[in-house]
């Protein structure tokens, strides 16, 4: 049984599935991507590093090829019975694309086969001897990204539990922040905050940087003390059942000056104005405008992005994000249940001063909810 869905949950997705593959034209679809295994199925593994596929034909039968170690993990957290669960053998020269075109073949497949091209679950080397293999082979990489676009209730119920995580993670930063606080206890105590909710490990590192690394947008190792003056920008979630809720947030030490509290302002301005233009129906080029006049006319072009956000889902590393994003003239329109990750972030290079605001929100029938029960303020600590 799968542990955090029903079984009817898994069959209104699996008939979702079979609906999209009909419209598409495809006989079947070879899923590389481990988000995709996941919310078809419950399969839930870093075992994607290594070469697997799960195949799905257009009449709803489901099958995975996996190396051995994963063989127990697919029963254990996912729908597939076992005789489901396909091995391909270990040894020097050994050819799981080999293997992958019989068991093709045995299911019957004879028609137009689509596959998944644009995830780390499948690299340049098998993607190579993948399209030798099956010639013909057309890119379906945007079919499974749209049916999980649109959350369930269910879904929507993992989001909030990830949301409730991410701001149990800001109050162990905000009890762990101060002058001399080592940015490793920082980022323990929020890691921490996760665990002990009954959460996982998210989808990318928790990005923590004070002083100039407060103007990183990535994770970088090293880790400081904070000064008695100082910004630390913290860019985390909280994952529940690989659902997330991710935030952002830089906290000021000590005093804020009048150019970070022009910044705060700004991006409390940036992100009420994303909100309000997040509602179903609008393309999502719309929020990206709303972002980009408030910080321009504030005076913070030189310091904003050109993406302000993007979807949240059930992802797996090397990253969270669940893409399209926020960008300018993104035509992708808007659905109520859609989950979405809003990042105000100014990075200041001319000053050295950083100021980021973000939080998740849900598409609600008329809008958007925020789904952190914490206001986007200016901490001073």
């Amino acid at each position: 049984m799968p542990r955090h869905f029903s079984l009817d949950e898994y069959a209104t997705r699996q008939s979702r599935a079979r609906s999209a593959l009909q419209a598409e034209g495809l006989d079947a679809i070879l899923l590389f991507a481990p988000e995709s295994h996941f919310w078809l199925t419950g399969y839930d593994t870093f075992g994607f590093a290594m070469f697997q596929c799960m195949v799905m034909t257009a009449k709803g039968d489901i099958h995975l090829l996996t190396r051995r170690p994963d063989r127990l993990q697919a029963t254990e957290t996912s729908m597939l019975p076992a005789d489901h669960v396909h091995i391909w053998s270990e040894y020097e020269g050994a050819d799981p694309i080999g293997d992958l075109v019989k068991l093709v073949a045995n299911l019957g497949i004879t028609g137009p086969i689509g596959f998944e091209s644009r995830t780390a679950g499948l690299t340049d080397f098998w993607g190579h001897q993948l399209r030798t293999a099956f010639p013909g082979l057309r890119d379906a990489s945007d079919v499974f990204p749209a049916l999980r676009r649109l959350k369930s209730m269910a879904e929507v119920d993992m989001h909030r539990r990830a949301a409730a995580l991410s701001d149990d993670a800001l109050d162990a930063a905000l009890a762990s922040t101060h002058a001399g606080a080592f940015e490793g206890d920082i980022l323990a105590a929020m890691q921490g905050a996760v665990f002990k909710g009954g959460g996982d490990y998210a989808g990318n590192e928790f990005i923590i940087g004070s002083g100039s690394g407060a103007l990183l947008c990535r994770y970088a190792s090293g880790r400081r003390h904070l000064d008695t003056q100082d910004q630390l920008t913290l860019e985390w979630s909280g994952a529940y059942a690989r659902y997330h809720a991710a935030m952002m947030q830089t906290l000021i030490v000590g005093k804020a000056d009048a150019k970070h509290r022009h910044m705060n302002d700004a991006g409390q301005q940036a992100l009420a104005a994303c909100e309000a233009a997040i509602r179903p129906g609008a393309p999502m080029g719309d929020v990206f405008e709303a972002h980009a006049v408030t910080f321009d006319r504030l005076g913070l072009s030189h310091a904003r992005l050109q993406a302000c956000g993007y979807g949240m889902g059930a992802v797996y590393n090397p990253i969270w994000v669940d893409f399209p994003m926020f960008y300018e003239g993104n035509p992708l329109i808007m659905q109520q249940n859609q989950v979405f990750f809003l990042h105000m972030i100014l990075m200041d290079d001319t000053t050295g001063q950083a100021m980021c605001l973000g939080h998740s929100v849900l598409v609600t029938e008329n809008g958007c909810e925020r789904l952190s029960r914490h206001n986007p303020d200016l901490f001073e600590l």
